[in-house]
């Protein structure tokens, strides 16, 4: 609390030291021993430094900015002039974005450059903001753009997130984020998170992870900060989960004690050697230990023990001679060389720009003038073209301050022995072309020790065959699996829509393919297609076989007392009617098509006729029998030929104008069923078929007439009660006929009108030659004259 009144205390670090960033402030001092006993890089020029701790803490880090910014004496001037003695030229640091973004802010204003290891907030792009910043660790705007590829490949599409909440964390999430989202993928949660946020903060980050159903974790954090989450999982784990780690943890070798961790995957720097470096940190002598307060309480903390003076009476004793290559700290630990190359790297360009400023030029024969006053403007200029190779690396930086974007993807893989290892198991370049910056080199190993990929997803994929249907108030990830509505089909996974088949096509059972329609018609190699035919050519055969009978008995009473001529024509007529209905049988052609209905409407013309023509000469001939009537001498043989002549002549005329018209022709009926092709003879128009079957109609029902007013005239083989039967059969099947038409689907259409042709044909043939034949063969003492006349002795 401040009281405004008292000047507050300075701020202080507290807490124990990282061993990871005494590491890199140690190798910074090795970089910069190794350009001053250089013979090419600034010769005859001495690099000073001075190492600050900022204890990740923007307040300490801003106290630093502000005394580095005003010279090297530890006193803010508040005068006019400044101290103007030992002016820095550039600072390398700091390790975290958000006091990184704090220093830029007031170290560009005095033009000093500010090279970072580590910071990688994507913001830090920003030249209109931070115009002296650069870094020699990518953006997390390449790492965000790589964790989303890196999660679409393997298919994960529901997950988890957490981050800190520092500009790094929110920063590096909200870019992720975004990515994520360009690849379809969808975030359950997002959680921050900070290291001095309450434990009850902490616990209910830890609850909504344990509560979750995604598998994957993406965790954007520092090492710091995941630490504290990670310990708080570790007191009641959680289901497996898969995570995916960020450069500023996935690569912290202090992390790996966490063993539920195991299996995480994700980017990080690099891994390089810089040689000379390990021996140069393990030359800790007592002296140098002595003179650093730092290496002092880092020594004290690594062997448990208190140095020289500051020996407690019951505490451990050292003199630092112990055996530092034994040590088992992140100090010592130069296996995986990432961070600390970045560091290496950012004093070397330093030293380039500096050397490019002041020197001329290059190698051996480069001439440098050490009494130049430099200034810190000119060194800001000359980073920004520095370019040069070192330790096997590029090292530039783009128009944002930025290099190119390299990362290791990291895999923590069991050992044989147990432990925890960092392995190198593929590699991300952001500057090849798109599609091929991401490579997997080796097997990875999954969360409890899968060899197989886990899975994360909110809906299971939709096979083909189904649609995706959104969850409502869920995201885009979220969806139900819907089975494609009937004609339509969905041939990939996680279909969006199904769509239409073509026309002659329609879906199989799965509903994930078209084939085309099958065809259908009347054909004859189906049993339907069988018994009409057989019906067809058996009527035929029964009306040559009567006409053989009539024939062979033509002089015989009772077929001379039945117009024999008529009845000739009339079984002729007949054959053609069974025969007529074989072409509505098979496939459709144009022939067929024209051939079906007219000679249908013909010959059943002709036979109807024949018919009317019998009933009329039965008509006449008892009207003759009147005294004084000469009626038979104007219906003779050559008026009933006239007539049956005329009658059909009118059909072949309606015929003919219909086929000149509108014939009928073939065609495929693609909506009576949408399962499959009906094929048949679209009858061209409607108005000409129903005008041959309505001029049939007019002849039966007159025929009908005629015969049921002649029914009762004194004949034992009087013609009019069989004619009546048969028409009143012929009628009947007829009327019957076009509902049945009309309301029969596909195929039996054509099987309804056979049907009523044989009906039809067989009644008439029935009706009218079944009895006289039965005479004929079975009764011949009836086919007698005597018996013709037997009405008259009664």
């Amino acid at each position: 609390m401040h009281n405004y009144t008292i000047m507050p205390e300075l701020p202080r670090c507290t807490g124990s030291i990282d061993s990871r960033e005494l590491r890199l402030s140690h190798t910074m001092v090795f970089a910069i021993e190794e350009i001053n006993n250089s013979t090419e890089l600034l010769p005859g020029i001495t690099l000073g430094y001075q190492i600050h701790d900022s204890c990740a803490s923007v307040p300490v880090a801003m106290q630093v900015t502000f005394q580095l910014s005003n010279g090297l004496d530890p006193v803010f001037y508040t005068g006019e002039n400044c101290s103007q003695s030992g002016m820095v030229m550039a600072i390398i640091g700091e390790s975290g974005s958000t006091p990184s973004i704090s220093m830029s802010r007031i170290i560009s204003l005095f033009d000093i450059p500010q090279v970072s290891h580590f910071a990688t907030c994507a913001c830090l792009s920003d030249k209109q903001q931070y115009p002296s910043f650069f870094r020699t660790i990518p953006s997390d705007k390449f790492q965000a753009d790589a964790l989303a590829k890196l999660i679409k490949h393997f298919g994960w599409t529901w997950i988890g997130a957490v981050r800190s909440d520092s500009d790094y964390g929110n920063n590096g999430m909200a870019s992720f984020l975004d990515a994520a989202q360009k690849e379809g993928i969808c975030v359950e949660y997002s959680e921050s998170f900070y290291r001095t946020h309450p434990r009850s903060r902490i616990q209910r980050v830890a609850d909504v992870i344990r509560r979750s159903t995604s598998t994957v974790i993406v965790a954007f954090a520092a090492s710091g900060d995941l630490r504290i989450l990670l310990e708080e999982l570790s007191l009641e784990p959680s289901p497996p989960r898969q995570w995916i780690g960020s450069e500023a943890w996935v690569t912290d070798p202090d992390m790996l004690r966490f063993s539920f961790c195991a299996g995480a995957i994700g980017f990080g720097i690099e891994k390089s050697v810089i040689p000379g470096l390990r021996e140069f940190l393990l030359d800790l002598s007592p002296p140098k230990l002595a003179a650093s307060p730092l290496l002092t309480e880092f020594w004290e903390d690594a062997f448990n023990c208190r140095l020289g003076t500051s020996a407690a009476i019951d505490g451990n004793v050292c003199d630092g001679t112990e055996n530092i290559k034994t040590l088992q700290d992140p100090y010592t630990d130069t296996s995986q060389l990432r961070i600390s190359n970045m560091v290496y790297k950012a004093v070397y360009a330093v030293a380039h720009a500096i050397h490019d400023a002041v020197c001329h030029g290059t190698n051996s024969t480069a001439q440098c003038d050490k009494f130049t006053r430099l200034e810190s403007k000119q060194v800001l200029n000359q980073l920004k073209k520095v370019n040069f190779y070192k330790n096997g690396y590029d090292v530039s930086f783009d128009a944002n301050g930025d290099p190119v974007a390299r990362y290791e993807l990291v895999n923590w893989q069991k050992s044989e022995s147990g432990n925890i290892e960092m392995v190198t198991v593929g590699h991300y370049d952001a500057s090849l072309l798109a599609g091929q910056e991401f490579r997997i080199i080796r097997n990875l190993t999954w969360v409890d020790g899968l060899k197989q990929v886990p899975v994360s997803v909110c809906s299971d994929s939709c096979p083909p065959g189904t649609r995706k249907v959104l969850q409502k108030g869920k995201p885009i990830c979220c969806y139900d699996c819907i089975p494609c509505p009937e004609g339509k089909i969905s041939n990939v996974t996680d279909s969006p829509e199904c769509f239409l088949c073509p026309k002659e096509f329609w879906p199989n059972a799965e509903r994930n393919t078209c084939f085309p329609k099958p065809i259908e018609f009347l054909s004859f190699d189906e049993v339907l297609g069988i018994i009409l035919a057989a019906f067809s050519v058996g009527g035929a055969c029964l009306a040559i076989i009567i006409a053989a009978v009539f024939f062979r008995h033509r002089t015989s009473p009772i077929v001379r007392a039945n117009n024999s001529e008529l009845s000739f024509l009339l079984l002729f007529s007949l054959t053609l009617c069974f025969l007529c209905s074989l072409t509505f049988i098979g496939a459709p052609s144009d022939w067929s098509c024209l051939l079906r209905h007219t000679v249908f409407g013909i010959t059943f013309v002709l036979c109807i006729s024949c018919v009317l023509g019998k009933t009329i000469v039965v008509l006449m001939a008892f009207k003759a029998t009147l005294p004084g009537s000469n009626v038979m001498k104007w219906f003779g043989p050559t008026q009933q030929r006239m007539t049956v002549v005329s009658f059909t002549f009118i059909q072949v005329l309606i015929c003919t104008i219909w086929l000149v018209l509108h014939p009928p022709f073939p065609m495929k009926n693609l909506t009576t069923f949408k399962e499959r092709i009906i094929l048949e003879c679209a009858l061209g128009s409607a108005i000409g078929f129903w005008v041959v079957l309505g001029y049939i109609g007019l002849l039966a029902l007159f025929c009908f007439v005629l015969a049921v007013l002649a029914r009762k005239l004194p004949d034992n083989f009087n013609e009019a009660k069989l004619i009546t039967f048969s028409m009143l059969i012929f009628c009947a099947v007829w009327i019957t006929f076009i509902p049945a038409y009309v309301s029969s689907p596909g195929k039996f259409t054509v099987a309804v009108e056979i049907f009523a042709i044989l009906a039809s044909s067989f009644g008439l043939i029935l009706c009218i030659f079944a009895p006289k034949c039965y005479i004929i063969l079975f009764k011949p003492e009836k086919n007698t004259k005597k018996h013709l006349m037997n009405k008259n002795q009664s």
